[in-house]
């Protein structure tokens, strides 16, 4: 058996409890270093834990895949969501396996986002940059999302300084697209530890550095009005 979980935004206690009964069940953990270390406490001491990072992961999930064909019982965990910004890694973990396998959703931090700023997601449009491959479409879509009128929740991008479309690299390409800098905008580093956030303009976050440990969201310029009823008049005093 080998099943993929989400563990929620880098605090165990945004783990559900169906992902931690298969941790506390599995012989063998797997997943990044800096996930791990946030189920470490569930882990038991007689499974087998098989660490990675973005340069080994394919090697270490081939290890993986052997002792699940071997009839052990794997999990290998995600940070957040595995279906918000997970799905790479979850094709990997496929393409070593040789086929489909089950997955238990986690808690995102788009989620966690959504919840400390009060947006509804009925009118946000999530876009995640932390993904290998050409961005461009992905780009075009948040200026899109922008133009409809919607707000924006965005994971940046990180990694090296060739590649990184972080908060200020997304301000400085909107801003080059012509759209307005008078989007407010937020942004939260380690949500649901610090719960440090920034709040500004998108002219000004172009200026403005974050840690990896960021995400963005861009407000529309036009919110949305109410659509629940009207509230009730106050009855007239008796008398």
């Amino acid at each position: 058996m080998i099943i993929c979980i989400g563990a929620g935004p880098g605090d165990v206690a945004y783990l559900t409890q169906r992902g931690a009964e298969l941790i506390r069940n599995a012989d063998v953990v797997a997943g990044f270093d800096a996930v791990i270390n946030v189920v470490q406490s569930l882990i038991p001491a007689t499974a087998q834990t098989v660490l990675m990072n973005y340069r080994d992961q394919t090697e270490q999930l081939a290890k993986v895949a052997i002792e699940h064909h071997a009839g052990k019982n794997c999990v290998v965990v995600f940070m957040g969501d595995i279906h918000f910004s997970g799905f790479q890694y979850l094709e990997r973990v496929e393409r070593a396996c040789g086929h489909p396998v089950e997955t238990v959703p986690g808690i995102s931090s788009a989620q966690i986002l959504a919840s400390r700023a009060k947006v509804c997601f009925d009118e946000t449009t999530f876009i995640t940059f932390h993904r290998r491959g050409d961005l461009t479409p992905f780009k075009q879509h948040l200026v899109h999302v922008l133009q409809d009128q919607r707000n924006a929740i965005v994971i940046p991008c990180p990694w090296d300084e060739a590649r990184s479309f972080m908060p200020r690299h997304i301000a400085a390409y909107l801003l080059e697209q012509g759209v307005s800098p008078d989007h407010p905008t937020e942004v939260w580093e380690n949500l649901t530890r610090s719960e440090a956030e920034w709040h500004g303009t998108l002219a000004d976050c172009a200026t403005q550095e974050f840690s990896d440990m960021s995400i963005m969201l861009i407000r529309t310029r036009r919110p949305m009005s109410s659509q629940i009823e009207p509230a009730m008049e106050p009855l007239p005093n008796a008398g």
